[in-house]
């Protein structure tokens, strides 16, 4: 089988539109051909260099696609599924997925560098030379191939387009509220950074019938989009953010906050604002060398702090509930969708979302 795919050669240099093939092929794999696949910053980060992904590789891994094959172990699909791909495939038996924690599965982590299939080995090439995927998928290909666990079965009614945003920033952001968070109703959120991540903790939030919602951010456009998402309330931050913060919240602080700014004062900022016993959830990431002062009292008072990648998903469950949240019309989707681009366009679009012009371009394939 052969399909075409974008490939980094070079760190620095444009993506290239390539011929690749499949090769060594295994029971248990499924493999998936892509609908539409979304530009996240995560793909933007690895093309940068910043996460040291070996070359070459494909980036991408926000997708949606229909399975076209899968291995005669493989028993919960068949070709012809449509299905959102999850970047978090997992063992199952190890030490942490025994405790429920699949994000840090031990084969997950220990193969992460390696960048190719769940098993450590690699399934497309280049001619003879094997080629890498980014987060166990790589997107922006007209293939990828994935464990059973990542092709995540879901409606046929769901349109590609916003099916494949569910399998990443969407779920992130509101899993962080929902799952990682567990808002009450009637609690009061926090959102700092309003980008598609920070977007979808705002929904989160909204899901949970949360009474407040306040965004925070430095871009006045993003502030009113995000009134659109679900805000009850926007502050575009400066010196005095702290001290409006406390303002709205009769000086207690908000039940849970949600940093998806990825910077030492969004940081700073999320454990300042939140209430005593309440719970912090930071989404973003500087460089993971880079370290970050606190002010030790912001600290204080039995304030809880978690660190989350993918929003506790279960995607097998989490997956589904967002696609009948859309269906219903609680859960948006479509506005999340600034540009609709083909493959060849795959730079101009990376370069668009470094310069902040989109929430998200997704590359739609035929």
């Amino acid at each position: 089988m052969n399909f075409s795919g974008a490939v980094l050669r070079e760190i620095g240099r444009p993506l290239q539109i390539e011929t690749l093939s499949l090769k060594g092929l295994l029971d248990k794999d499924v493999v998936v051909r892509i609908k539409a696949t979304s530009l996240c910053h995560t793909d933007l980060e690895a093309v940068e260099g910043a996460l040291g992904t070996p070359v070459p590789f494909i980036p991408g891994h926000e997708a949606a696609g229909i399975v076209e094959a899968i291995g005669k172990d493989v028993s919960h699909l068949k070709p012809g599924d449509h299905v959102v791909i999850s970047w978090n495939p997992y063992c199952g038996t190890c030490y942490f997925c025994q405790r429920k924690q699949r994000i840090i599965c031990s084969q997950y982590r220990a193969n992460a560098i390696r960048s190719f299939h769940f098993d450590g080995a690699p399934r497309i090439y280049s001619k003879n030379d094997p080629v890498h995927q980014l987060m166990y998928a790589g997107s922006f290909s007209e293939v990828v191939v994935v464990t059973e666990e990542c092709a995540v079965k879901v409606s046929k009614e769901l349109p590609f387009e916003v099916a494949c945003l569910i399998g990443c920033g969407v779920m992130t952001g509101v899993g962080a509220v929902l799952n990682i968070a567990e808002l009450e109703p009637g609690g009061t959120v926090a959102v700092i950074g309003c980008g598609a991540v920070g977007l979808s903790a705002i929904q989160g939030a909204k899901l949970a019938s949360a009474e407040k919602i306040l965004a925070i951010d430095r871009d006045p456009l993003k502030l009113q989009i995000a009134k659109q998402f679900g805000a009850t309330d926007i502050l575009l931050v400066d010196e005095n953010a702290i001290h409006a913060c406390m303002q709205m919240t009769n000086q207690i602080g908000f039940d849970c906050v949600v940093e998806s700014a990825g910077n030492e004062a969004a940081f700073q900022l999320s454990v300042e604002i939140v209430r005593p016993g309440g719970k912090t959830v930071w989404l973003g990431k500087v460089p993971v060398n880079q370290k970050i002062s606190f002010r030790w009292g912001s600290l204080m008072g039995e304030k809880r702090i978690h660190r989350s990648s993918y929003g506790g998903t279960r995607p097998e469950i989490d997956f589904s509930f967002l696609a009948d949240a859309y269906f219903s019309g609680k859960l948006l989707l479509d506005e999340y969708i600034t540009s609709r681009i083909g493959l060849i366009d795959v730079n101009e679009g990376l370069a668009r979302l470094k310069q902040g012009k989109e929430i998200r371009s997704v590359i739609l394939l035929d």
